[in-house]
């Protein structure tokens, strides 16, 4: 995201070396990555090294093609100063992975491992979620069917399990070292919060859970179809477009929270089951699938350049923020339509 400055380095793609940018003041494909966050390496190189250093060794060729200048200051340096990226040949197969000088590294095998752990944790978190909601028949209505009311049983569970995990995904965020610490209780904890928030609009609207859900992932699939095939590619205007729309819907979501704050009777005209609502959630769904692609992105360009195992974890992590956010998304569209 469902998709959340990264070290100065621009890849290059393509004969005519059309610029990347990874990080720094042009564009990032997470603003709040640097070298702050990352810290330095044991052998005291920043990230900033540690991306320059892969691109200018392992993957020159597969961007696109690193400058000379720039493989021979990588050459250079010395051997134990570069435990994550060390120059190599240029390979005609995939990625190498696994580990450089016996260092682990990131993959993509173990984003999607890392990424499996935190769906069985989300999982159980959401049966504990749904638990929680307390479902009775209040009465019948005019074409013989039984209503029902749901309440939370546990008003402060929900709102702990709710704060509990935002603070651990801004943390995750900002620090992305303690991803393989924090992303298990963060997924336990979101997983309790779309827990009760699918039941109750399962008891609104009978079947809109599995709906959502099968949605949910075949939107994922379609979107990593796309990106494998490279009919969508993370190209600069791309990612420049999908994360202003997502700080504009941020932006909308929160400006609407605040004036409710003030305003009991305040309905935003984004939550309105009318025409313009609907068109609205489609277009949110639509830019929660393209952050899809920077996540997909992300995950490949990162396994490529080495990038240090805890970043598997991070990739991880952000990988289910985007595809919660997705989902409810997608909970509030079906509402909307049957409604």
């Amino acid at each position: 995201m469902a998709g959340i400055a990264r070290p100065n380095l621009c890849l290059t793609h393509g004969r005519n070396k059309t610029p990347l940018v990874m990080g720094g003041s042009n564009m990032s494909r997470n603003p709040i990555l640097n070298d702050k966050a990352f810290g330095t390496d044991s052998a005291g190189l920043s990230p900033s090294e540690e991306w320059a250093s892969a691109q200018a060794g392992g993957l020159g060729a597969a961007a696109g093609g690193a400058s000379e200048a720039a493989w021979q200051r990588a050459s250079n340096q010395p051997q134990q100063a570069q435990p994550y990226a060390q120059p190599r040949p240029a390979q005609s197969g995939g990625p190498v992975i696994g580990s450089v000088d016996g260092h682990k590294t990131m993959t993509v095998g173990g984003v999607s491992a890392a990424s499996l752990v935190m769906f069985v944790f989300l999982i159980i978190g959401a049966f504990v979620g749904w638990a929680q909601i307390s479902v009775s028949p209040v009465g019948q209505a005019l074409d013989g069917s039984i209503v029902y009311t749901a309440d939370l049983r546990s008003p402060v569970l929900f709102f702990a399990a709710l704060i509990g995990a935002f603070a651990l995904a801004i943390v995750t965020a900002f620090m992305p070292k303690i991803a393989r610490f924090t992303a298990v209780p963060y997924a336990l904890l979101e997983g309790v919060v779309l827990g009760a928030i699918s039941h109750l609009y399962e008891v609104d609207s009978s079947g809109i859970v599995l709906q959502a859900i099968l949605a949910t992932f075949g939107v994922f699939a379609v979107m990593l179809l796309l990106y494998g095939l490279r009919i969508l590619r993370a190209t600069p205007k791309f990612v420049k477009g999908v994360i202003a729309a997502t700080f504009g819907i941020m932006v909308m979501y929160l400006a609407g929270w605040i004036i409710s704050l003030f305003s009991s009777s305040f309905t935003p005209f984004w939550a309105s089951s009318g025409a313009m609502g609907v068109l609205i959630s489609v277009v949110i769904v639509v830019v929660a699938a393209l952050n899809l692609i920077l996540d997909f992105d992300f995950i490949e360009r990162g396994s490529q350049n080495n990038l240090p195992s805890y970043m598997d974890w991070y990739a991880a992590f952000g990988l289910m923020v985007t595809l919660v956010w997705l989902y409810l998304e997608m909970l509030r569209l079906l509402s909307k339509l049957r409604n």
